[in-house]
């Protein structure tokens, strides 16, 4: 899934509901100029704002996400993983975060599965986010810091974490290097 794609979905949906970018920084309590670049510029925003757009826009997150329909089981193989988007650490920066859907392509799905790749990067500026939901993340390959409230916490590969996700959260790479984890994201309707 390009990001051009999702910032069009975005559109449509805005227009389909007559919403307009004012209106859409209000409901969601997102920057103005925020959603502005994001929709300009075809820039992926974190899941934090991607899920509070889809909520006021009475939309799934899968549906910003989903290319095609399947049956059931869907299976993805680690070679077929090609639904990359990137979250960018600031404007004009490496990406801090590559994510890779798991869950792209079953439509009637509730929880949003991914393959992170977190990067570097995503421990040069720490902000925290929140959205309805929950969220578990288990730790494939090297070392993440997860920010939970007023908490920090370390995990090794082989550990997880499963976090009620209106709780202001962050999670980054340790060490300087490169992280892997998989994490699934429950939104409620």
């Amino acid at each position: 899934m390009s990001v051009e794609k999702i910032s069009q979905r975005i559109r449509y949906y805005m227009e389909k509901r007559d919403i307009g970018i004012d209106r859409l920084a209000e409901s969601t309590g997102l920057d103005r100029e925020f959603i502005a670049t994001m929709l300009k510029e075809n820039v992926y925003p974190p899941l934090g704002p991607m899920i509070k757009i889809a909520r006021t826009l009475g939309v799934r997150l899968g549906t910003f996400l989903d290319d095609q329909q399947t049956t059931d089981p869907y299976i993805v193989r680690s070679a077929e993983r090609l639904t990359k988007f990137s979250v960018l650490a600031e404007k004009n920066k490496p990406a801090s975060l590559n994510f890779f859907s798991l869950g792209t392509g079953k439509t009637d799905r509730h929880m949003e599965p991914f393959f992170i790749e977190v990067m570097p990067e995503s421990a040069a500026k720490k902000t925290l986010s929140s959205h309805e939901g929950e969220e578990w993340i288990a730790v494939v390959k090297g070392s993440i810091e997860v920010i939970y409230g007023k908490e920090t916490y370390i995990l090794e590969e082989g550990d997880s974490v499963y976090y009620n996700s209106v709780v202001p959260h962050y999670v980054s790479a340790r060490g300087g290097e490169k992280a892997r984890i998989h994490a699934v994201i429950y939104i409620p309707e």
